[in-house]
């Protein structure tokens, strides 16, 4: 045989094996059950893309927005703090990830007629991009607010 017919024929069942592969994968990781802050590289990780997409709202240190319990002349609330001091610790990471992807969605993560300036990235950030993030966050709050957050997350599964 030539050897630019065994040269194509071995890049269409490589192309195929990995179509196979990439296809039969699930469109969406499993998110853990609990997003534990323990990974270093995760965090880390978390922090540039906390830095690159959330920062400008929620603050560079985790401190959200002047008076974020406060309505704005529009009737929204400022972006809260991530830090112990807000209320993020007080969630389950699904219902943290529901919300990094989705935004505030009325009826589901917020109340009914709920409007909100939060964004949703489900086009931006993969699912690795949020868990990391969440970890980053994590990584910053005392072992009883961590604890506390594990615990409401682990009896929602």
């Amino acid at each position: 045989m030539n050897k630019t017919f065994l040269l194509i024929a071995a890049a269409a069942a490589v192309t195929a094996a990995v179509a196979a592969v990439w296809f039969t994968q699930p469109a969406t990781p499993a998110v853990p059950g609990f997003i534990s802050p323990s990974d270093a590289a995760q965090v880390a990780r978390g922090r540039i893309v906390y830095d690159q997409n959330c920062a400008s709202c929620h603050g560079a240190k985790l401190e959200g927005q002047a008076n974020w319990r406060q309505r704005l002349p529009n009737g929204r609330l400022p972006a809260p703090p991530h830090d112990v001091n807000g209320h993020t610790w007080h969630h389950p990471d699904q219902v943290l990830v529901d919300i990094v992807k989705h935004g505030l969605v009325p009826g589901k993560t917020a109340p009914e007629g709920y409007q909100s300036d939060m964004p949703a990235y489900a086009g931006l950030l993969k699912d690795e991009d949020i868990v990391a993030v969440l970890a980053y966050i994590k990584s910053s709050w005392p072992s009883d607010a961590l604890e506390a957050q594990r615990n409401i997350t682990l009896q929602r599964d």
